[in-house]
């Protein structure tokens, strides 16, 4: 055999290419490395602890996650980090209020010290971690630093700006001069005179520029929080803190960074400005991917009562959390989406159907290679997971294909939805029970639903798929379900 025909036989598929949309530049880019290297370096904007986490944030986590399972999918290895801000947020963008963890510790009636601050972050990241797991996110792959032990390397960025003159002491803190850079605001075609404008209304006089923001914010009162620093006691700027855990985690330069639309015309630009800045590296992030809001009811999530819904209450209401993950797969994370309790419920029916189907097929198959193929496509246009269950769906009801390769299939395009639909479920296999009902064993079947039941099979061996499905139809009626499989049709009986 030539060595050629050796590589024509022998040769892997080619992957479809993968494209993400890219906020720098507003299009759609393909999404190569720059290098022979295969490890993409990406970092995702986390939670500031000084609460529970609501579904809203919890659904960028999701999102972060299948972003990672489609690079892996493709061949890539991932270094991901997840910083921890614990310090440092300002519960206003243009650096004003109050540190969000100081928010926390008086509503939770603890002194504001550096000990109740770090006890008190560990607790709500502790409940942050046990949240994501719980939605199939494997934590043990990522890496999770603190903004508190990223401190001095917060001062150090800060000092090296200072040198090189980008930024300047202010009454209240220190401060990155904006006017010191032509393309300021470059992240999502933001408006800078819009950007200008807002932070004119909303600014102190202390700033030169209205768009200037915070490195270092000094503390205010002698109980206050703070570390010691050249610039007197204070604590770091929120920006400042994911720039130095980049650097420190990533390196100089990154391939994918993401967040919440949210954070694109300040959080995301002020990254830029400082990283680049101190560094001297440009871009900071090659590819920088945003997920779109989530209402509740239509309501904007606030984290007020009755705005908010956590985890833990969609548990508590006997939901699945793969039931949550299915529903955040349906809408893309590019396109705003509505939660309600009624499509909670239809997301749970989808996912129970292919935990049952999985489960109720025990031969193993080949996932089908068309089908298989045009999921690809579909996760590598720009994570559609709505198309990819829409496709996967239509590879279920494809009538030419046998069950178990339809099982493969599915279990194929699990490595991406992350379903954890390959692993062993209790909780699962009780909800299956519950909604679909118990398997009936052979001896026990009623005569007339026999009767039905073997009459089906006759019209599936016909291809008589109408009749077939009008059988089915009428076993449902009596409370039987029909689920098939590559051993012929089992009968559960709804209780």
């Amino acid at each position: 055999m030539t060595a050629m025909w050796f590589d024509f036989l022998f040769r892997k598929p080619k992957r479809p290419p993968l494209f993400f949309f890219n906020t720098l530049g507003k299009s759609k880019q393909e999404f190569t490395l720059p290098s022979r290297a295969r490890e993409v370096r990406m970092y995702n904007c986390g939670p500031t602890v000084y609460d529970v986490q609501h579904i809203g944030n919890l659904s960028a986590y999701v999102f972060a996650d299948v972003l990672r399972r489609t690079l892996e999918y493709n061949g890539y290895a991932v270094k991901q980090v997840v910083n921890i801000t614990d310090v440092g947020h300002l519960s206003s963008d243009a650096d004003e209020g109050e540190d969000k963890m100081s928010t926390g510790l008086r509503r939770e009636g603890l002194a504001p010290t550096l000990e109740n601050m770090k006890t008190m972050a560990e607790r709500y990241a502790r409940r942050f971690l046990e949240d994501v797991r719980t939605l199939n996110v494997d934590t043990e792959r990522i890496v999770f630093p603190r903004a508190s032990d990223y401190v001095p390397a917060q001062i150090a960025m800060v000092q090296t700006l200072e040198e090189k003159g980008y930024a300047y002491r202010a009454e209240d803190g220190v401060y990155f001069d904006t006017s010191r850079l032509t393309a300021y605001g470059v992240l999502g075609g933001a408006n800078l005179a819009d950007l200008k404008e807002r932070a004119r209304i909303e600014t102190k006089a202390t700033k030169r520029n209205p768009t200037d923001f915070a490195l270092w914010k000094f503390s205010s009162g002698k109980d206050a929080i703070g570390w010691d620093s050249p610039w007197g006691k204070g604590f770091p700027g929120w920006h400042i803190e994911c720039s130095a855990m980049i650097n420190a985690c990533l390196g100089k330069q990154i391939d994918i960074h993401t967040g919440g639309v949210e954070h694109i015309p300040i959080h995301h630009n002020n990254e830029i400005a400082q990283s680049e800045a101190a560094t001297g590296k440009r871009p900071l992030a090659r590819f920088w991917m945003h997920r779109a809001h989530i209402q509740i009811e239509g309501e904007k999530i606030a984290k007020r009562e009755g705005a908010v819904v956590r985890l833990s209450e969609v548990v508590g209401r006997g939901f699945h959390p793969m039931a949550l993950r299915y529903l955040f797969l349906s809408s893309h994370y590019r396109t705003h989406s509505n939660f309600t309790w009624n499509a909670l419920d239809a997301a749970q029916t989808a996912f129970l159907r292919l935990r049952r189907l999985v489960d109720t097929e025990k031969k193993a198959g080949a996932a089908p290679e068309p089908w298989r193929k045009k999921l690809h496509e579909r996760f590598n246009d720009d994570l559609d997971t709505p198309g990819a269950l829409a496709l996967l769906w239509e590879m279920v009801k494809e009538r030419g294909l046998s069950r178990e390769n339809i099982r493969a299939g599915v279990l194929d395009a699990d490595r991406i939805l992350g379903l954890g639909l390959a692993k062993p479920d209790a909780a699962a296999e009780a909800l299956c029970r519950k909604t679909f009902g118990a398997p009936v064993e052979s001896n026990a079947i009623p005569g007339r639903v026999r009767t039905l039941l073997e009459a089906r099979e006759a019209a599936r061996k016909e291809k008589n798929w109408q009749h077939a499905d009008s059988l089915r139809a009428e076993l449902r009626k009596l409370d039987y379900i029909v689920e098939d499989t590559s051993e012929g049709p089992r009968l559960f009986k709804k209780t």
